[in-house]
């Protein structure tokens, strides 16, 4: 009874979110995070010094692995267009980890695709 939860339930109508104009930084490669984030609407880009190491859009998430690891940002966030982000906090991001073992599962896949993708740029 495992039902395909994506990203976007955590898009619902009574969430908090931040609007960033196209163009804004929404984190930069070192700083400290805060928390994940999940695009409600809008294109992310994903940029580590020039290079472009991903465009995400609406229900894909960015910005885990510095919450998971407790590291510093690995790389930085823009906005190609105007952009509404759902922020998850560590605690928020904790909860939904023990309350729905499949939310965790999904992370860990957008981790696996992304280190695969890596692989395959540098392998």
């Amino acid at each position: 009874m495992q039902q395909d939860m994506g990203f976007g339930v955590l898009t619902g109508h009574a969430v908090d979110t931040q609007f960033i104009k196209a163009g804004g930084i929404i984190f930069r490669e070192g700083e400290q995070a805060r928390e994940l984030f999940v695009i409600k609407s809008g294109q992310v880009q994903i940029q580590l010094g020039n290079r472009t190491l991903s465009e995400l859009a609406a229900n894909d998430i960015f910005g885990e692995m510095a919450l998971i690891d407790n590291q510093p940002r690995s790389a930085t966030a823009v906005a190609i267009t105007d952009v509404e982000l759902v922020p998850v906090s560590e605690k928020q991001f904790l909860f939904l980890v023990s309350q729905t073992p499949y939310f965790a599962l999904k992370v860990m896949r957008v981790l696996a695709e992304r280190l695969r993708a890596t692989n395959k740029t540098f392998g």
